[in-house]
């Protein structure tokens, strides 16, 4: 555990370095950084990103901002108002995306994508770990910007050079000479690399780390839970009950909101159930395979780690604003909250309940995965580690309790 809650200093301070310095010798104009009470505590640097965060020119065609899928009353993710659940509509007439969109909310705590030493475990084996999007396509959050803007099923664009066009030509391009001095322009391959530089800065903003749930008044000594919520939080921690924390990591000994993360932005199969709804899951040989299909990946995959052993594997995400980012999981299968902790509980002792049947009357066994990759899925941490028929941990009264408890992770202006 303490390694795991090292990265967040590092990963903040090494992006900073990786960035080019700012001019020292601007002038910002006074208008053009005109702020909201709400974006006041924003810096120049911050505020840019936000302006280009919510630009819905920057889509081809015009209509579709990041904010589209990332709406802050939701916890920074959503849909655009797709009619599909669980997945987002591009800025094309029917062009949907095979995914959830991931919250962005606390992403600056990722470490860079990579394969890390599991101190948790024996031996020490390399896990992958950080990096931004369900599969961690993008190291960081600096390279995150170009997927979906780029993306035919996103934003579109044909090319990185004509993003930096559309942000040359709107209101707030004063912003960006302002920020980064007369020749912010010049180089539209070093341009973009800056508006990347603004959005990261954005989604490292307090506005976006804002520690600011019931759960972390409590940390503070603010507030107390309710003795149902606090016998949640009993659950979460409990090794041979909900055992949360195994994936969602926390430091249960600290009193330090950033300690309490809920992730280890790790990689884990959990054999969701398929989603009808996905219009690419029409095709009954189409299967989202996740980590093993990340680009890339071949040239950094240790020599231990089989390519073939990630496939279903899908980014842990943070608990943090749980309450607002329904449907859940990767693929938006599960759709209340409630379900989705009663999926982690039930998923192998009543697998009927969350799989259709075959004719052979059994359970169609991870039914989003082909059958190669079926045995990826974890089926022996706790609450994992049960058989069809068996008491799962965790009863009704027990599911109860733990959503109770992930209710209180959601800061405040959510909804």
């Amino acid at each position: 555990m303490t390694a795991r809650g090292a990265f967040a200093p590092a990963i903040l301070f090494g992006v900073l370095l990786s960035l080019p310095a700012l001019p020292q010798d601007r002038a910002a104009p006074p208008a053009a950084f005109h702020r909201s009470d709400y974006e006041r505590p924003l810096s120049d640097l911050e505020l840019l990103g936000k302006r280009i965060f919510e630009d819905r020119n920057l889509s081809e065609p015009k209509g579709v901002a990041c904010e589209s899928c990332h709406d802050r009353k939701r916890a920074y993710q959503g849909d655009n108002r797709s009619p599909i659940l669980g997945v987002a509509i591009g800025s094309r007439p029917g062009a949907f995306g095979n995914r959830k969109p991931p919250t962005i909310m606390y992403s600056a705590y990722s470490p860079p994508f990579g394969f890390y030493k599991d101190a948790d475990e024996l031996g020490g084996r390399l896990r992958a770990r950080g990096g931004q999007f369900w599969d961690g396509r993008a190291v960081d959050l600096v390279a995150q910007p170009s997927v979906p803007l780029t993306n035919p099923l996103e934003m579109n664009n044909p090319s990185a050079d004509a993003v930096v066009e559309k942000v040359k030509a709107a209101s707030y391009a004063p912003m960006m000479t302002a920020v980064f001095g007369p020749k912010a322009f010049a180089d539209p391959k070093a341009a973009f690399q800056r508006i990347a530089q603004a959005l990261s800065a954005y989604e490292t903003s307090g506005l976006l780390t804002p520690f600011s749930s019931r759960f972390d008044d409590t940390l503070r000594g603010a507030e107390r839970l309710t003795p149902l919520e606090a016998r949640g939080l009993a659950l979460f921690l409990d090794p041979e009950r909900g055992n949360c924390l195994a994936c969602h990591a926390v430091k249960p000994e600290s009193k330090d909101p950033a300690d309490w993360l809920f992730t280890d932005f790790g990689y884990v199969a959990l054999g969701v159930p398929r989603n009808p709804a996905i219009p690419a899951n029409a095709d009954p040989q189409s299967f989202d395979l996740g980590l093993c299909r990340r680009p890339g990946l071949d040239t950094i995959l240790p020599k231990d780690v089989p390519l073939a052993s990630l496939c279903g594997a899908f980014k842990t995400p943070t608990l943090r604003n749980v309450a607002a980012r329904a449907p859940y999981f990767h693929n938006g299968a599960i759709a209340s909250l409630r379900d989705a902790v009663a999926f982690h509980a039930t998923r192998d002792s009543d697998p009927k309940r969350w799989r259709p049947t075959l004719k052979s009357g059994e359970a169609d066994a991870f039914n989003d995965l082909p059958s190669a990759y079926k045995a990826n899925v974890n089926v022996e941490a706790v609450p994992f580690d049960r058989k069809p028929g068996q008491p799962p941990r965790l009863d009704d009264d027990d599911i109860d309790a733990l959503v109770a408890f992930l209710n209180t992770l959601t800061d405040k202006g959510m909804f």
